[in-house]
């Protein structure tokens, strides 16, 4: 990968200015199509295939009157009078209410049958109806209410307006938003000491978000998307945004110190930070896009959206970042004698140099068995409040303090009780009775003598007696588990109620119903993904770091920080501590799926600091063979990038937190408290120690499970070799093939073997597998173990490259037929030896500047082979040198041609 990487990043530092021209006509575009499409956020939360979602179904088909969204109007009667002395006034409003477009019904609170007037008889709670639900409604509506529910003339009467067609329906970002980017930017500033080089990760962060959030509100216009995922992938996507193109710039701004020209440095950064940000992107786009796991399509829809962002943003950092840098130039380069160019050199040179990363990592490494068990113990306390958490959807409660909706909320709880903010329905289907009024009057009074019932609403059949409904006022809110045990005992009673009157399918559906479903789907998926998640980190770990330990360790650890991260969660949000501090606007259960959306998050960030800390110290323990010391080496030299990476990310979370959505907010809280626990109690405090004791056995893996598995080349090690061909191509000249120790286990003794282009090879031996093995491995269709290189591509990681442009017969004629393709190598594994004339005749080939590789038992005279190439008209005098080298057991020979 990082070979292809190194390639890109070359590309696109000679044509930086159309890379940025492109990217910017792209946000023109998208910003021009959301304005245009004016699509619509809505907090629908719903799941298909539930009762709740079978009843709303329902409604809509069958009960259009009472299936839209609603709204509810509270009539405050002055001190001292009763709400009864003001019938007039709220006729009045309530008849001009009616003339709102899209309203189906008003009741009146004073009239006898659907009297609503609280206890104190101040208060009278009307409910206006709306024909379509809050993601049909246009806003124009809701503004049309608020102009006519407004106090008479001349009266005292005090009008309050809320309800679910209140419900937040936007992206919220606020100024403090900005402050997380501020934060971002000083501490970008102080880890490059530039303030240009610090600039561009904001610069390509906001590009990068812009254009999500402009592709996720577009989408909107055709799909069901939720307000609360807009912020979540700004969220997301300005975090991991700054993060990915530090790491690019990082790179390069160490490279650039240490005298590397401005493109290669570009080339270079982008093959080796770029391999981290990709696994690093990749790794939290699987995580958000298993969230489908939950089978719960809002859920999979908000995962999906928050992927886009995380993917635009390594598309960013792989592209429009180097653009920058190339544009840039020289500026970036750390001035000789400058803190900055010191910072620098000493980082990529001088590994050993004392740092604060290298007194830290000493520290906990000293004693390492004290500092684990201090670690596990402070994650402990963290942790313990998460037993308390508790799970629910939000509704007005959690609305801004001073907010309509949230005074008209609060206002019912007090004069109504909190149910009245939580109706229920129940359906039933009453097309077999002969008196559907009289069965619905008798099905309400039975459920209103349900423990936890506090008023039957309403009860009654639609237009055609065929389905009713019942509307029923408990007596606590939403989120109280004693309205959940009500529904349940509903459901469990419904065989019973249908017997007994006659009817069909009782069903308890609405808004609160559907929030009790989608609560208790979300809690019974946290585990299974948990377990997908769990997974997904220990297979992607050990194919990073071949090690058993380190992949243990490294999951152990992320479910150390998930933890510690619901438990300060819990302790703010349930237990109430420091909820004033953050601007909680009422302390409760958190939004259902905030478990989920947290440990996919999170999985992402964790397994990035981990790669990019443990990388470097296995590539140092493989170099050197010290266990002990990598550590230290290679903690110094990641620590300054990954502590910058997390403070940035847990500034932008943070952000999010003081004027954050009710939503958002302990989403944002939780992350911030998971990356500072991940980054600095986890992988930068708790790995160093636990590898410091596992010593060599951090990095133990059987061999036969080694063999089996692909190699992910996260750390640029074939871009090392990528480098190495270079130099040696610059030293001796252009090579087609150039094999050193490639052998394949069982079938191919380590060969060696370099031919130019449009020379002729050939691999002899008695052995057909061997001789096919040599060839399928050079041509890019069989795995080996060594290095190769063919046409300029190194292999395994170029196969695809290299199997375009290599063909593989099994005759001369066949070969001969390929001379019209644009082809760099032709290999033909031919099971018997050949004759002169077929030997002469692939001059028609290395005449086209082919080369060809033979396989055949027994290598033909050297006279025929210097006649072949011959044809292929070199100077005069330069005949072809050749080396014939016999073959042992599972072996082939080699005929070398050098022209």
């Amino acid at each position: 990968m990082s070979s292809y990487l190194y390639r890109l990043g070359r590309q696109v530092a000679r044509h930086a200015k159309s890379v940025l021209a492109l990217w910017l006509l792209i946000a023109v575009l998208l910003g021009v199509l959301t304005v245009s499409l004016g699509g619509k956020l809505q907090n629908d939360f719903t799941i298909p295939g539930t009762e709740s979602q079978q009843g709303l179904d329902s409604l809509t088909q069958r009960f259009p009157e009472v299936s839209g969204t609603s709204a509810q109007l509270v009539f405050v009667a002055p001190d001292g009078e009763k709400i009864t002395d003001h019938r007039k006034e709220v006729e009045a409003v309530l008849a001009e209410v009616e003339k709102v477009d899209h309203v189906s019904t008003v009741t009146d609170p004073l009239a006898k049958a659907t009297r609503t007037v609280s206890d104190n008889g101040r208060d009278a709670l009307a409910t206006v109806q709306f024909d379509l639900g809050i993601d049909e409604l246009p806003e124009s509506a809701t503004e049309q209410l608020e102009r006519v529910a407004v106090t008479p003339d001349g009266s005292d009467l005090d009008i309050n307006i809320g309800g679910d067609a209140y419900a937040a329906t936007g992206v919220h970002v606020s100024a403090t938003e900005g402050i997380g980017v501020l934060i971002a930017l000083l501490v970008l500033a102080i880890t490059f000491g530039s303030l240009l080089a610090a600039g561009l990760p904001i610069l390509t962060a906001l590009l990068g978000v812009g254009i999500a959030m402009a592709g996720i509100l577009s989408t909107a216009a055709f799909t069901t998307i939720s307000a609360t995922t807009p912020t979540l992938a700004l969220m997301i996507g300005l975090a991991v945004g700054i993060d990915y193109a530090l790491f690019v710039i990082a790179r390069h701004r160490s490279q650039l110190a240490n005298g590397l020209g401005v493109e290669e440095s570009i080339a270079r950064a982008v093959a080796t930070a770029g391999s981290a940000v990709i696994f690093a992107g990749v790794t939290v786009i699987i995580a958000l896009c298993g969230l489908v796991v939950a089978g719960i399509p809002f859920l999979a829809v908000m995962g999906y959206a928050a992927a886009s962002a995380v993917l635009v943003a390594v598309a960013v950092a792989l592209t429009a970042v180097p653009a920058l840098l190339a544009i840039a130039g020289e500026r970036l380069r750390p001035k000789r004698g400058s803190r900055a160019h010191r910072r620098e050199a000493a980082a990529e040179g001088r590994p050993h140099a004392i740092t604060l990363g290298t007194r830290w990592v000493r520290l906990v490494t000293k004693v390492p068995a004290v500092t684990v068990v201090i670690s596990l113990l402070v994650i402990a306390v963290l942790a313990i409040p998460a037993k308390d958490l508790t799970l629910g959807l939000n509704d007005n409660g959690s609305a801004d303090p001073g907010s309509s909706e949230r005074e008209t909320y609060d206002l019912i709880s007090r004069d109504f009780g909190p149910g009245y903010n939580a109706p229920l329905f129940v359906t039933a289907e009453i097309i077999d009775t002969t008196d559907p009024i009289g069965v619905m009057d008798d099905l309400g009074k039975v459920l209103g003598g349900y423990e936890g019932v506090q008023k039957v609403a309403l009860a009654t059949p639609n237009q055609t007696a065929d389905l009713g409904l019942v509307v029923i006022y408990p007596t606590t809110e939403k989120s109280d588990p004693a309205t959940a045990d009500l529904v349940e005992a509903i459901r469990g009673d419904h065989a019973e109620l249908e017997k007994r009157f006659g009817i069909d399918d009782v069903m308890v559906t609405g808004q609160t119903a559907v929030a009790i479903d989608v609560s208790e789907r979300l809690s019974g998926a946290i585990l299974p993904f948990g377990a997908v998640v769990v997974g997904l980190s220990l297979i992607l770990l050990a194919l990073v770091f071949r090690s058993i330990a380190v992949p243990l360790k490294a999951t152990l650890g992320y479910v150390l920080s998930v933890g510690a991260s619901f438990g300060v969660v819990a302790a703010v949000f349930e237990w109430g501590w420091g909820a004033e501090l953050l601007n909680v606007a009422k302390v409760g259960p958190v939004i259902a799926f905030f478990p989920i959306i947290l440990m996919g998050v999170l999985f992402g960030l964790a397994m990035d600091y981990e790669v990019f800390l443990v990388s470097r110290m296995r590539e140092d323990f493989v170099h050197t063979g010290d266990a002990r010391g990598s550590v230290d080496t290679g903690f110094a030299a990641s620590a300054r990038v990954v502590t910058a990476a997390a403070i940035i990310m847990i500034a932008v979370f943070a952000a999010f937190i003081p004027e954050g959505d009710p939503i958002v907010k302990p989403m944002a809280l939780g992350l911030a408290v998971g990356v500072l626990v991940d980054a600095f109690l986890v992988r930068m405090t708790l790995v160093p120690a636990v590898l410091a004791m596992l010593g060599r056995g951090a990095w133990w893996l059987p061999r036969w499970l080694d063999r089996r598995m692909p190699v992910l080349d996260i750390e640029g090690e074939a871009l090392v070799h990528h480098l190495e061909h270079a130099d040696y191509v610059a030293a001796h000249g252009e090579v087609a093939v150039r094999a050193r120790g490639v052998q394949v286990t069982g079938a191919l003794a380590p060969l060696d073997l370099t031919l130019p282009p449009a020379g002729l090879g050939i691999v002899h031996g008695t052995d057909p597998v061997a001789r096919s093995a040599a060839l399928a491995a050079i041509t890019g269709r069989l795995g080996f173990d060594g290095q190769l290189a063919v046409l300029d591509r190194l292999l395994p990681e170029e196969s695809a490259g290299v199997r375009r442009r290599a063909a593989l017969v099994d005759s001369v004629e066949a070969a001969l037929e390929m001379s019209g393709r644009a082809l760099g190598l032709v290999a033909i594994d031919s099971p018997a030896d050949l004759d002169s004339g077929q030997v002469a005749a692939l001059s028609a080939l290395t005449s086209r500047g082919i080369t060809v590789l033979l396989g055949v038992p027994h290598p033909p005279r050297v006279t025929q082979v210097a006649d072949a190439l011959a044809h292929a008209a070199p100077p005069a005098g330069d005949r072809p040198q050749t080396e014939i080298t016999e073959p042992a057991d599972n072996t082939v020979g080699v005929l070398e041609t050098v022209r």
